[in-house]
């Protein structure tokens, strides 16, 4: 049976698709033998793509294009957070963006991630980087509201189900980002393209109980929102409106496809991309390898 070992950024619901496949029996089905590492900080999870710690991760697509820019092998070859599922959390006393002046903004890296993603979210509300704010690398969600609730930062972007906690908590919400960025391919199913092609046929496997996890979650609100208390230890109500949000807005693929939208807007908002020198591609498509998830869905 062959082994893989796949990377995913922190027990957040991101995940869902992955911890599906392995309760679900999807990766036993395929014959494969799936462990899946959670790290804290999205810039090791994209260094353990690149050395071959990891076979495949659920890596920031952003991390993988710049990668790809800079002579690297990461590609896409799958979606994952096709949409943003986040709110932008503020510490109780700050009721507005123009609150936000003197602030300090968590951010999962400053050298991708939700950085840009902040910058241009609060430039559209006349806050500019770093005259009106400090941008503080803190990791991802979990790090984020740790952070939040002991006052070291004053605000940051919160994923479901944690945005409902801590609005519950007496938390401002100031709105959805998703709102201005509809399509946003946050994360991705990345792999070394030398790697897949070694193991084409590990590859489509492995994306054939990916996709049928896709298709299980939306038809299985139930058990996701077993799955979801069990690995993110949430109430169930919690767990329940992550699934609704995630469902009404198509945040996970149903196909299972990277988001040639979203890929597009990320190209247009990151800072990091378009302040290379010289890119070798400037289309979406050229960043996604969908090739093996066509031969998954084949049979």
């Amino acid at each position: 049976m062959p082994a893989l070992t796949v990377g995913a950024v922190s027990r957040n619901y991101f995940n869902m698709p992955l911890w599906i496949a392995q309760h679900a029996g999807f990766f036993n089905q395929e014959g494969l033998s799936v462990t899946i590492e959670l790290i804290e900080g999205i810039d090791e999870v994209t260094r353990r793509l690149v050395d071959g710690r990891f076979h495949l991760a659920l890596n920031v697509t952003e991390n993988t294009i710049l990668n790809s820019e800079q002579g690297g092998r990461l590609e896409i070859i799958a979606g994952n957070v096709n949409r943003l599922p986040f709110s932008f959390i503020a510490r109780p006393h700050i009721r507005s963006y123009a609150d936000l002046r003197g602030a300090r903004i968590g951010v999962s890296s400053i050298n991708a991630g939700s950085s840009s993603l902040i910058m241009r979210l609060l430039a559209s509300h006349g806050l500019l980087h770093p005259r009106d704010y400090t941008l503080v690398p803190v990791g991802p969600i979990l790090a984020r509201w740790k952070m939040l609730l002991s006052g070291e930062i004053d605000a940051g972007l919160q994923g479901a189900p944690l945005n409902y906690v801590a609005v519950d908590a007496g938390f401002t919400d100031l709105g959805n980002p998703r709102t201005q960025f509809p399509d946003f391919q946050f994360t991705s199913l990345d792999a070394d393209r030398d790697w897949a092609k070694r193991n084409e046929t590990v590859v489509v496997r492995f994306l054939r109980a990916y996709t049928q996890a896709h298709h299980w979650f939306y038809e299985n609100k139930g058990g996701a929102t077993q799955i979801a208390q069990k690995e993110m230890s949430v109430d169930r109500h919690y767990a329940e409106r992550a699934w609704a949000d995630y469902v009404c807005d198509e945040i996970f693929p149903r196909d299972g496809r990277a988001s040639v939208r979203g890929v597009q807007t990320l190209l247009t908002v990151s800072a990091l991309i378009r302040d290379l020198a010289a890119r070798s591609r400037t289309r979406a498509e050229q960043y996604i390898n969908h090739s093996y998830l066509e031969i998954a869905a084949r049979g």
